[in-house]
């Protein structure tokens, strides 16, 4: 019997802002311990080789992710893993469209029998031998045709996770499901707690890869239909020696955005829910990264260059700046080089609101850090006003960034470091330390590192519009260019 764990990485994660940006989103966020929640997502998966065959792990990201995706992948500690193989997303449409997808792809490779293991890369489990018993009773379930779920006994009465009403007993830890129940008021929480047989809804789902076809197309036929026809006509390619599935842009953005909850588990008559006997947190807010991290005598919780004098309950994350607090309770204070976040610890699930008026002001702290990682390297805005944006550049050896133009905006390139070779219109030059260039508005140009060490440049933008959308791309060989 073969098991295919499939990790769905994506979201923005607005909650988590100003860590998680939509260009960087919270599965790449650190834990205290400086694993980020994908590479513990990944090293969970690879790690259930020891319950059935894996015979490869599929991952559901946005076509940004991937290079990044990749980058975590490379540091898990060296070892015998299963191929991992991307389904790339070129927009978000939830969790429907992503696991049908996920589906189509393990029916084509490993048939109808093999059975699926949904795994959010937004988790933290810790202990990964009470995760294992889990999954092998779900897979037990799964053989069965049964659409499983993992439900989590809940520690207090939480207004913010959805809820699973379970019935009949089907074994030591699992139970026939009655009801899908959405976020309740608090008052009906506390009820479904003092129950006893409710239970946390979790995210993650184990099923034959025919059973959920088949589910699909009885409860969902029109998103069946179109994922169906979206793959058979999805492309294959290689990323890093990694396999990759793409689809069609257009059409893909025409799929129904649905979570599988709705679309799925709650019409079904076949759902099984394995209670999961493991520690679980779905770290969606402040209030919940800082929950994992220790608490000293006054209940503070801190990482980074911290200080505190008079302070109680408050969470503190750091980055490279000291921060102190002074006489302050209750609070969640977060730092990064470009925006500063401090809330109080109850309203965290109010972050997003901040999100959605960067977003609308156009303010790009919503999508971007200060410091932007890249396939080819990274970029750092030093500096912006009014006209201007002054940029660090770092390129990888041997990487090259997209052939590419600008409407809106000229160029001042500065070599402070390492060699650089540059297109601009119909020349190609090198360019060496001390030595500028200038783009022109509106000229094809790109930038490449021939050398073997890093290229680092300063780069001065000048124009009435700034922003990174500005940008056509002719050629790119990490596949950027939209057919």
């Amino acid at each position: 019997m073969k098991l295919i764990p499939v990790i769905l990485s994506g979201g923005a994660g607005t909650r988590l802002w100003p860590a998680s940006r939509e260009a960087e989103p919270k599965p790449f966020i650190a834990m205290p311990d400086g694993q980020s929640l994908l590479l513990k997502a990944l090293a969970r998966a690879f790690a259930l080789s020891g319950v059935a065959e894996v015979p490869e792990v599929i991952l559901v990201t946005n076509r940004d992710y991937l290079f990044r995706t990749v980058d975590e992948r490379l540091r898990l500690p060296a070892g015998d893993y299963a191929p991992l193989r991307f389904v790339l997303e070129p927009i978000g449409r939830n969790t429907a469209p992503a696991i049908a997808l996920a589906t189509e792809a393990v029916l084509a490779a490993h048939g109808r029998d093999a059975v699926l293991l949904v795994l959010p890369a937004d988790h933290l489990i810790r202990d990964l031998a009470a995760f294992g018993e889990a999954v092998r009773a779900a897979v037990s379930l799964a053989t069965e045709d049964r659409l499983v779920t993992f439900g989590i006994a809940p520690l207090a009465p939480e207004p913010g996770f959805g809820y699973i009403e379970c019935g009949e007993r089907l074994g030591e830890a699992s139970y026939a499901v009655d009801r899908f129940v959405e976020k309740p008021p608090v008052e009906t929480a506390e009820k479904f707690l003092a129950a006893g047989n409710y239970f946390w809804n979790s995210g993650m789902f184990c099923f034959r890869a025919g059973v959920m076809h088949e589910a699909l197309g009885a409860l969902a036929p029109e998103l069946a239909h179109a994922v169906g026809a979206l793959w058979e006509g999805h492309r294959t390619g290689e990323f890093d020696r990694m396999a990759t599935v793409e689809f069609e842009p257009a059409a893909f953005a025409r799929l129904t955005g649905v979570s599988i909850d709705y679309a799925v588990m709650e019409k079904a008559d076949n759902v099984a829910c394995v209670r999961g006997q493991f520690d679980w947190s779905d770290i969606g807010s402040w209030q919940a990264l800082s929950a994992v991290m220790p608490a000293d005598e006054l209940g503070n919780r801190r990482t980074g260059q911290t200080m505190v004098v008079d302070t109680r309950n408050t969470a503190i994350h750091a980055g490279e700046r000291l921060v102190a607090a002074v006489g302050v309770d209750d609070l969640v204070i977060v730092d990064t080089p470009d925006a500063v976040l401090v809330a109080h610890r109850d309203r965290t699930q109010s972050v997003r609101e901040l999100v959605a008026e960067l977003r609308k002001t156009g303010d790009e702290r919503y999508r971007f850090h200060s410091t932007t990682a890249r396939p080819w390297g990274s970029y750092s805005v030093l500096q912006e006003g009014v006209g201007f944006k002054i940029k660090h550049i770092e390129v990888k050896p041997g990487a090259a960034l997209s052939l590419q133009m600008h409407h809106q905006r000229s160029e001042h390139w500065v070599v402070v470091r390492g060699q650089a070779e540059v297109t601009c219109g119909e020349r190609v030059y090198p360019l060496a330390v001390n030595e500028s260039t200038f783009i022109p508005v509106a000229t094809k140009h790109r930038l490449a590192n021939p050398g073997t060490e890093p290229l680092v440049m300063i780069e001065v933008q000048c124009g009435a519009y700034l922003g990174e959308d500005d940008i056509i791309r002719f050629d790119d060989r990490y596949g950027r260019v939209a057919t």
